[in-house]
């Protein structure tokens, strides 16, 4: 098995109170080992130099192992994983203090019915993650962000539609969403001077990939394919396609609280 260290998820969970950023690291281990090697121990270091020191709060690591072996001799193989991963940021000049949790969780147990790609699968399950919880960042209040059309615009000024939400992958509008896009299209049709653009927006993906997969579609264009959903509700609602276009913008504009409210669309006004 070829050693490496994958980012498997870098992921941002905010609230208005308090806030949780983890970035998740796991390192894969050959079968019944727990020894870095030279590639696996810079790996380490390198994603260390990576997270930025002053908002690191607190470190856990977990260890584990695939199926196979009885639960006594996983529980401790997973454990000795987990400290040599502790040991090697400790060296790295981690404060042990940080570490919070060392803990070997035993044996990654498989389904059933899973028969395709087994060896793939175990070498998945061979691993530590370190979950570095990191302290919140200022909450960043943003002007001319709107929930609604107001009587005087000025361009730039974003309207959050505040219940056009989308389920993880998908760009279908669910019932919740129709009703919203209901009220904006009577405001739409009201001030006919304004022109916009319908922002689509993704949360949760990893940091070299700026857009997310459509699983109906199955391609790699879920914002474009959110804003564009809520474009065809527009027209069929008779507002004027003249006024408006659309764009897919991925992962780059998160708003800073939780990550359902960056799977969203916003309309930014073009023009009055």
């Amino acid at each position: 098995m070829r050693h490496s260290l994958t980012v498997l998820l870098l992921f941002f969970v905010f609230s208005f109170a308090s806030a949780q950023e983890e970035v998740v690291n796991s390192i894969y281990f050959e079968f019944d080992k727990y020894h870095l090697d030279e590639k696996q121990g810079n790996a380490v270091v390198n994603f260390i130099k990576t997270v930025d020191s002053t908002r690191v709060e607190s470190i856990q690591i977990f260890g584990y192992c695939d199926d196979r072996g009885k639960d006594a001799y996983n529980f401790k193989l997973s454990n000795n994983r987990a400290n040599t991963i502790k040991n090697k940021l400790v060296g790295s000049g981690i404060k042990s203090k940080i570490i919070v949790t060392i803990e070997g969780k035993g044996r990654v147990l498989i389904d059933d019915d899973i028969l395709e790609n087994l060896p793939e699968v175990r070498s998945k399950n061979r691993r530590v993650d370190v979950v570095v919880n990191m302290k919140p960042l200022p909450k960043i209040v943003i002007p001319g962000l709107y929930n609604e059309i107001q009587k005087k615009h000025v361009i730039g000024d974003r309207i959050f539609l505040a219940d056009v939400l989308f389920e993880k992958g998908s760009s279908k509008i669910n019932i919740k969403a129709k009703n919203d896009l209901e009220k904006m299209s009577k405001a739409l049709l009201k001030y006919k001077n304004l022109r916009f653009e319908i922002q689509g927006h993704v949360c949760c993906t990893p940091p070299y990939q700026k857009e997310a997969i459509d699983r109906d579609t199955k391609k790699r264009q879920l914002s474009t394919n959110r804003a564009q959903s809520v474009y065809k509700f527009f027209v069929t609602k008779k507002i004027d396609k003249t006024r408006m276009t659309f764009k897919g913008y991925g992962n780059s504009q998160p708003l800073g609280k939780e990550p359902e409210y960056d799977r969203r669309v916003e309309l930014v006004i073009t023009a009055i």
